[in-house]
């Protein structure tokens, strides 16, 4: 007797990840070297804190603020940094395709753990 029940199915998407902050630009609530835990899954809600390619192909961790739409019309978010004074968000480069946003933030890991929103 043979066993037809099909292989388990791995998903090849990763569901979670690790970003290192860098700079100032989310300052007060983020800081250098502070490392997040990242979901690739969850949705992009206002007001979460993302990661995502900037138009310049930077990753950057930003805040999204509002849904906005590309000059082509395309879904996109207007990301913003905590701190106005400091870094490069929408206000240079525009809305950011919704394809770019690549993980919402679920946690800092680290130096200070803290689940809450941030």
């Amino acid at each position: 007797m043979t066993d037809r029940t099909p292989p388990a199915r791995v998903d090849s998407v990763a569901r979670w990840g690790l970003a290192v902050v860098r700079g100032d630009s989310m300052r007060p609530g983020l800081r250098p070297g502070d490392r997040l835990l990242v979901s690739y899954r969850r949705p992009v809600r206002a007001g979460r804190v993302v990661v995502a390619v900037l138009p310049d192909r930077t990753l950057a961790v930003k805040r999204a603020v509002e849904p906005r739409r590309t000059s082509t019309g395309a879904a996109a978010w207007w990301l913003l940094s905590d701190d106005p004074a400091v870094g490069v968000d929408s206000r240079h480069r525009g809305p950011v395709p919704e394809r770019d946003v690549r993980g919402v933030v679920i946690a800092r890991l680290w130096p200070r753990p803290r689940l809450r929103r941030l």
